[in-house]
């Protein structure tokens, strides 16, 4: 498997064709079952964020096929992503943010014929090879075997969210990156 680490913008972009396919056949697994209207939407979030300041992707190839990726991004001072929780009340101190404090996990998708192999470590430990923040966060669905594998890697869960109206709820995690 071969890891390239993308961080301009101008070829973040080329490579969303790329991604389209690896994200559709992840997250059209369960428990996502995402469809093609879940797809366009990633394809136009992507478009937005990958123009970020700091914005990352990682590519794993396995010859000339994508069989991974992983992409995220500084949180800005801006943010919603403290908003929406379901149990808990954070306090303002928690969700500060200014735009190098928290690093975000947007999405991390390997192929089901590459897990097992430690694709989706090697993705991880790539995309935040460098970082400066000083703390990492993700959203995950609970129920997916994703959840456990964040937990073994140091993620402490924060809370449950549901970011927008109509979304499923997702478990809030966070991880220190430097004291």
């Amino acid at each position: 498997m071969e890891y390239t680490t993308v961080t301009d913008t101008v070829s973040a972009g080329r490579e969303l064709d790329d991604l389209a396919p690896v994200y559709e056949a992840v997250f059209a697994e369960p428990p996502y079952l995402e469809g093609p209207r879940d797809v366009a939407e990633f394809l136009e979030r992507y478009q937005r964020e990958h123009k970020t300041p700091g914005f990352r992707l990682v590519l794993a190839h396995d010859g000339s096929e994508l069989a991974a990726f992983a992409y995220g991004l500084p949180l800005a001072s801006t943010t919603g992503w403290w908003s929406g929780f379901l149990d808990i009340d954070l306090p303002e101190e928690f969700t500060r943010e200014d735009g190098h404090r928290t690093f975000v996990v947007m999405e991390l998708a390997v192929l089901a014929n590459r897990r097992g192999r430690g694709v989706g470590r090697a993705l991880h430990t790539a995309l935040l090879d460098g970082v400066t923040a000083e703390r990492v966060t993700l959203t995950v669905r609970p129920e997916a075997p994703a959840a456990a594998w964040y937990e073994h890697l140091g993620y402490q869960p924060v809370g449950l969210t549901q970011p927008w109206d109509g979304a499923p709820v997702y478990r809030s995690m966070i991880k220190a990156l430097r004291p």
